[in-house]
């Protein structure tokens, strides 16, 4: 087997399932789950109309290419969502349907890296644990750019030295932010292309929660947006992943796209091609609709805005916790922040008292010179619905005072 694999490290379901084991909560408490970033809001009916209607297309092998109206849907809405120049987005040589965001970002990292020499792939910390993953079995060292509060939860350029650049090949942004719901600006997005063209590495920038925001007026902007501003059409050194997980309430459709620099994918569909996961015609035809209505979009929206105006009160009377401005999380802090184990123990001790199951933080991070930026916080996923998510922030409100 692959000596790569025992690097890996286990998955923060797998830990937190361990960390749950033999304890028996509350038989007259209903469980709630805010542990696990997985929309509960109601699919639009139009995508599984459209994908009953094309159900016959199963009998075809689907081509990793895609099919071109899917692929035109994607660039169509990437200029409508960013305001991109006409034309920008060439849906032939630039986008590529992908089996969800988790897939394509495990499978680019394969085709973008150079194992010759001592190949580094940087990523935020806390993080998806599939930037690490991936890194990892492409034979690349993951570096870790912690998010803490002193640097708005985002990872400081800046501090990374010039032969840490020089041995980056890919640089992984997430904006809206997993698990802090932080937002990168156009700034910060410029200053990361011009680092990429500097040192020549490739940027990655996992943007799956764009369309959930609680601003209507400032949606996050993103990376080719800010190429647009610095008139790089052809966004050289970029890609951008997208799905419809979070944006339609569909994640068991394993449905998204993968954009950017045509260089860049063009050996990228080349490795797809091999790699075999081309996306089947039926689910790529129900996944047009969806990139080309907004109003189920902003009806999701709304849902998520209801739920941080019930819930937040309520969480900041306890935690510290603040509203971010993009995502469906809330990266609080708990009591006892500063001890060793606070954020599993906290997790644990609230799924026995109150049934209500949270992330720790410390299972998206990694620990390195200036501390775990994962301890003493847990990640809350407001994905239940409105009722849910405010009788949950209740619990863990009566949880906390009872332990104080």
């Amino acid at each position: 087997m692959n000596p790569r694999l025992s690097r890996l490290m286990p998955y923060p379901f797998e830990k937190l399932a361990a960390l749950k084991a033999g304890i028996s909560p509350p038989p007259d408490r209903e469980p709630i789950s805010l542990s696990i970033g997985e929309p509960r809001h109601a699919a639009p009916d139009f995508i599984f109309e459209a994908f009953a209607k094309h159900q016959d297309r199963l009998g075809n092998y689907p081509k990793a290419l895609g099919l071109p109206e899917l692929r035109e849907a994607a660039a169509g809405w990437l200029q409508r969502r960013y305001r991109l120049p006409d034309g920008m987005v060439d849906p032939d040589t630039q986008v590529l349907p992908v089996n969800g965001t988790r897939e394509a970002l495990f499978a680019f990292v394969q085709a973008a890296v150079d194992p010759a020499g001592s190949p580094l792939v940087l990523m935020p910390n806390p993080c998806y644990q599939i930037y690490e993953g991936g890194a990892l079995l492409a034979g690349a060292e993951p570096g870790y750019l912690d998010t803490v509060d002193a640097n708005g939860f985002l990872p400081d350029l800046d501090r990374v030295s010039e032969d840490r650049w020089d041995r980056c090949q890919i640089l992984f942004l997430c904006s809206p932010g997993n698990p802090t719901g932080a937002v990168m600006d156009l700034d910060y997005l410029r200053h990361a292309i011009e680092l990429a063209d500097r040192h020549d590495f490739l940027i990655a920038s996992d943007e799956c929660y764009a369309d959930i925001y609680l601003d209507d007026d400032s949606p996050p902007p993103g990376l080719l947006e800010a190429c647009a501003r610095l008139g790089r059409t052809g966004a050289e050194r970029c890609i951008v992943f997208h799905s419809l997980s979070k944006r339609s309430n569909v994640p068991g459709l394993r449905s998204g796209f993968v954009a950017g620099d045509a260089r860049v994918m063009a050996d990228y569909r080349l490795y797809r091609t091999y790699h075999g996961c081309a996306v089947p015609e039926a689910v790529q035809l129900a996944s047009v609709p969806a990139w080309n209505d907004e109003a189920h979009v902003r009806r999701n929206r709304v849902l998520y805005q209801e739920k941080y105006a019930a819930a937040m009160p309520i969480l900041e009377s306890v935690l510290d916790a603040r509203r971010p401005p993009a995502s469906f999380y809330v990266w609080a802090g708990v009591p006892g922040s500063d001890q060793p184990g606070s954020d599993e123990k906290f997790a644990r001790d609230l799924f026995a008292a109150e049934n209500v199951t949270v992330l720790p933080g410390s299972y998206l991070s990694r620990p390195g010179s200036d501390g775990d930026p994962g301890s003493g916080r847990v990640r809350l996923s407001l994905v239940a619905e409105v009722d849910a998510c405010v009788d949950a922030a209740r619990r863990i409100k009566r949880f906390v005072e009872n332990a104080s």
